[in-house]
């Protein structure tokens, strides 16, 4: 099969490699109808993760058919659609029976990371009863293309914000998971949701999508000084960094009013300074972590009623084999990239 495999920093290729097969009765094999370039993916490209081995297939968001199932698997069938969940969870290890998932001791995060991807024609998905979910007969791929992580992610880093009725929510880093982080926000009814972004195109994006009230651009405005003439001197209640780089994780920490919380969902390469001399008396809660992606079917239901439409975020597809091409598209931001979708090859 066709597969881009991931041979140091900076040396990825489209190849020819073996077809995935069933190793445990919990395996299921999903032909890729339907996959994404993450940043996740470019910090691996770049050397940012530098535990992935050379040979590895990249890749971990998906949906597809699936094609074969291991004894063990009861909740699939072949020839079902399913949206895959970028974290693989066994649900009977330490982590997994306290709902931590991501901590999973027999997955985790594991995708285009510890095991071949889904930028492939084909992947094997471990513990696939409690990693797949049924596509609706009246959703397509890219309805629910997200959910298994940048969704999710958006999601999770909006949830551990604590969000109240009526709070400033400031959201650092315009690009996909800031918006999806944006999107979902919007559940807890807070009375505004603030972009913060160096991109002007992609602040004027979230507005014009609904997923932000304002846009605060830091070349041009001080953001922490806005912040506060929103909320009356204090800053914003809930602040989400969902960037990974220093001047985000600065701004977020600036941002956030005494008592508020900050949320951190951002791929860190470098080591960050907590400030803790002038942080200790301020009373702030930061929560971080990698997304548990358990609330894939809340999600699709949301998605389904309505209620979140994440389509917009896709600006370019191209099919699997100009994945390459993908990658310098998405990397550069051409034509205002903001999601590049990969397609099966016909």
């Amino acid at each position: 099969m066709k597969a881009f495999v991931y041979h140091g920093p900076k040396k990825m290729s489209l190849d020819q490699v073996p077809d995935p097969v069933i190793q445990k009765p919990t395996d299921a094999i999903v032909r890729v109808t339907t996959s994404t370039i993450c940043g996740t993916d470019k910090h691996i490209r770049n050397g940012g993760l530098p535990e992935v081995e050379a040979g590895r297939v990249i890749g971990h968001e998906f949906c597809g058919e699936v094609v074969e199932i291991g004894t063990g698997v009861n909740k699939f069938k072949k020839g079902d659609k399913v949206a895959v969940s970028c974290i693989t969870q066994c649900m009977e290890c330490y982590y997994c029976k306290r709902g931590i998932y991501s901590r999973c001791e027999n997955g985790s995060w594991i995708f285009g990371y510890k095991i071949d991807g889904c930028q492939a024609d084909y992947v094997r998905v471990p513990y696939a009863d409690s990693g797949m979910y049924h596509i609706p007969d009246s959703l397509t791929d890219e309805d629910v293309l997200f959910v298994g992580d940048i969704l999710s992610t958006g999601y999770f880093g909006a949830e551990n914000g604590n969000i109240q009725p009526g709070d400033t929510v400031a959201v650092f880093g315009s690009g996909p998971v800031g918006m999806c982080a944006m999107a979902t926000a919007r559940l807890w009814c807070p009375a505004r949701i603030v972009a913060v972004d160096i991109d002007q195109s992609r602040l004027d994006f979230a507005i014009k999508q609904g997923w932000a009230d304002y846009g605060l651009n830091p070349q041009k405005v001080d953001v922490t000084q806005a912040l506060k003439e929103f909320t009356s001197g204090r800053g914003a209640d809930v602040t989400v960094e969902a960037n990974g780089f220093e001047p985000t994780f600065k701004g977020a920490i600036a941002g956030v009013r005494p008592g508020g919380t900050v949320s951190v969902i951002g791929v860190f390469e470098k080591p960050q300074l907590l400030e803790m001399q002038t942080l200790w008396i301020q009373n702030i809660t930061i929560k971080m972590g990698l997304v548990k992606a358990n609330h894939i079917p809340e999600l699709i239901d949301l998605i389904k009623e309505g209620k979140l439409n994440m389509k917009p975020l896709i600006t370019h597809t191209i099919p699997l084999s100009q994945v390459a091409e993908g990658y310098d598209i998405f990397e550069e931001r051409r034509d205002n990239a903001i999601k590049v979708v990969l397609k099966a090859d016909a």
